[in-house]
């Protein structure tokens, strides 16, 4: 819990000091940051949206830049996040949506990381909305710290479920095939 909270720390000290890379859908996106004492750069990002309605803007951050999802698992550590960019994104749908997502990752199987599923989809409970920020830092071989706003949230240990979460938006059956492209810089 200690590291989640110097993790968590280390993004809100850091945000005066990032550079901006882009505007995406009306999102700065930074060129890097620095979580857990690693250096990371913008890889790719994109929009996530849903009946021509953007819902939110991923980007995917790592030491290095790649563009497999191979290359991505094989990173020390790799930052997913989302930043909300529409109210109509309840924690609700949320969700239904990362339960889905681990489905498609998981081609359906997700028995063995089912209470860890649980326990994620419990930190989209309070209320979402525009302007939110999620960031999922996962790290090999320990798991995922989810922080929103800058606020730690909790820790998911377990390589199993690092590598699902990852592939809701890498994977083979992506939440959405453009975001997957726009991310790895396809």
């Amino acid at each position: 819990m200690k590291l989640l909270a110097l993790m968590g720390m280390s993004l809100v000290l850091m945000l005066p000091s990032f550079a901006h890379a882009k505007v995406i859908g009306d999102i700065d996106v930074v060129e890097q940051m620095t979580v857990a004492e690693q250096a990371l750069i913008l890889n790719g990002a994109g929009v996530r949206s849903k009946f021509f309605i953007d819902l939110y803007v991923g980007s995917l951050y790592l030491p290095t830049k790649v563009q497999t999802l191979d290359d991505v698992l094989a990173q020390p550590i790799a930052v997913i996040q989302l930043s909300i960019t529409s109210g109509m994104i309840t924690s609700d749908k949320m969700r239904d949506a990362i339960t889905d997502g681990f489905d498609a990752a998981t081609d359906g199987d997700t028995h063995s990381i089912a209470k860890d599923i649980e326990h994620f989809t419990q930190l989209f409970a309070d209320e979402i909305v525009e302007g939110d920020r999620f960031t999922f830092v996962t790290q090999k071989g320990k798991g995922v710290s989810s922080i929103k706003n800058g606020k730690a949230q909790g820790d998911i240990a377990g390589e199993a479920f690092r590598q699902a979460l990852l592939k809701i938006w890498l994977g083979e059956h992506p939440a959405q095939q453009s975001l997957l492209e726009a991310m790895l810089a396809q």
